[in-house]
């Protein structure tokens, strides 16, 4: 593994697992995160995922830098450990499950405003530009810049649009946003430079439950189109938390 672990300021280390963004690498961000997880190092206050690295928040004062690095190495081997006995490698690792989950949205008119436009850019109906963002799973990468604000990719299909040329000052909350591949979760009202192209009636971040965010780093999402009405119901439904999130697992390819 080309790993590196760098300082972050007197309180943290940043932990690159690669200098690409893609699936394996992310993979591995996600298998050192476990690793911590289950074994976890005194000192340590709190880790973050994102695209190739994981940031590792410590108290000096508990843990010392050099120990910290020391600690990491272990927890290292044993994620080169798992690969090994698994037969896995950064670039084969089917037969694992990941969770998928179906998030409803509504596309176009006021919830989409850029849908049209996005149409339009790439030579096609609304209708199959709805159909090729909704018919393949996303990969969460990560979640930043907002509570639960899922980074996704999907992997067939890019769209050739990329973001507005004139960011809006601010955007709905649970609008999703797209650029070529990528399409993102917006949990709150915030700026936001990319497409506007639907909404989901379900609150992406919400203290009120056990578990605050909809998704999380290392699960696929399908959104699911549906119409204004269903929309509206499944908005009322979620605000008085009967409505339930389909839940399945896939193989890894």
């Amino acid at each position: 593994m080309n790993v590196k672990i760098l300082t972050a300021g007197e309180c943290a280390v940043s932990v690159q697992m690669g200098d690409e963004i893609n699936l394996e690498v992310n993979r591995l961000v996600r298998m050192l995160s476990h690793e911590l997880e289950i074994h976890p190092i005194e000192g340590v206050t709190e880790t973050v995922p994102t695209y190739a690295s994981l940031m590792i928040h410590y108290r000096p004062e508990i843990i010392l830098y050099a120990r910290l690095r020391e600690e990491l190495s272990i927890r290292l081997k044993a994620v080169e450990a798992l690969l090994e006995k698994t037969g896995m490698t950064l670039e084969n690792t089917a037969g694992r499950k990941e969770i998928v989950k179906e998030i409803p949205v509504c596309y176009g008119g006021e919830l989409g405003p850029d849908l049209e436009d996005c149409a339009a850019f790439e030579g096609i109906s609304v209708k199959e530009l709805i159909r090729m963002h909704s018919s393949h799973d996303y990969y969460v990468y990560m979640l930043g810049f907002a509570p639960g604000h899922a980074y996704m990719a999907r992997f067939e299909e890019p769209f050739h649009f990329k973001r507005r040329e004139t960011p809006r000052v601010r955007i709905e909350a649970r609008s999703i946003v797209a650029q070529e591949n990528l399409s993102n979760l917006i949990p709150f009202e915030q700026p936001c430079g990319w497409n506007v192209i639907a909404r989901t009636p379900l609150n992406i971040c919400d203290y009120r439950r056990k578990d605050p965010f909809l998704v999380h780093p290392g699960e696929w999402v399908r959104y699911i189109p549906v119409n204004f009405d269903e929309y509206k119901k499944i908005e009322k439904a979620d605000q008085k938390g009967a409505y339930v999130v389909k839940t399945y697992e896939k193989a890894v390819r």
